[in-house]
């Protein structure tokens, strides 16, 4: 089966292509020749998910996912959410993120965070949704150097590394994205 996944960003596309069993063949935007900006103008990480996987299935005619992915820390009313990549502002700069939620969370205890991440998929003219959670911390310091976006600051619910400390296997068994996608896969499976 072929499925385009609507990401242009390389280290999502690695991680999921871990994660999908070899009957799935994936399909990147550049393998479709989508060079298309696809703006996330939504207020809900699903409905952005669903505005990029439409996007595709409607230009192209694919069968295509896309997701969306927010950090909601319970201290600061859910925020970064749907905002989470440009939360200091454009561009994205995952460093600038970083170092922002830092700041607003300075002078507080209360760091219960967790990631967030909606899977929309259209299949033969329908679509599904799949939701991951993964429930941690924002650590008060940045740790480790693998993975991207918040990863440094994000340690998970029952674990001593934060997930830029892990293998990219162990974080996808737990992570967000990884649950989100292993719902998908069950579904896939089945269909």
């Amino acid at each position: 089966m072929k499925l385009v996944f609507a990401t242009n960003n390389l280290n999502k596309l690695k991680e999921v292509q871990e994660m999908l069993p070899d009957s799935i063949e994936l399909l990147s935007l550049k393998d479709i020749n989508c060079f298309d900006e696809i703006d996330e103008t939504e207020t809900t990480l699903e409905g952005n998910a669903k505005l990029k996987a439409d996007y595709i299935t409607n230009k192209f005619g694919y069968n295509c996912f896309a997701d969306d992915t927010g950090l909601e820390v319970e201290s600061l009313d859910g925020k970064p959410g749907v905002y989470s990549a440009r939360f200091a502002g454009e561009p994205a700069n995952s460093e600038k993120n970083m170092q922002k939620l830092l700041m607003e969370l300075e002078n507080t205890t209360d760091r219960k965070a967790q990631f967030r991440t909606a899977v929309a998929l259209n299949l033969d003219d329908k679509n599904f949704l799949f939701e991951g959670i993964c429930k941690g911390e924002i650590l008060t310091k940045k740790q480790g150097a693998k993975g991207f976006g918040y990863d440094p600051i994000f340690k998970p619910e029952g674990y001593k590394e934060s997930f830029a400390e892990m293998s990219s296997s162990d974080k996808n068994k737990i992570s967000h994205r990884g649950i989100a996608i292993q719902k998908l896969v069950a579904f896939l499976n089945k269909y």
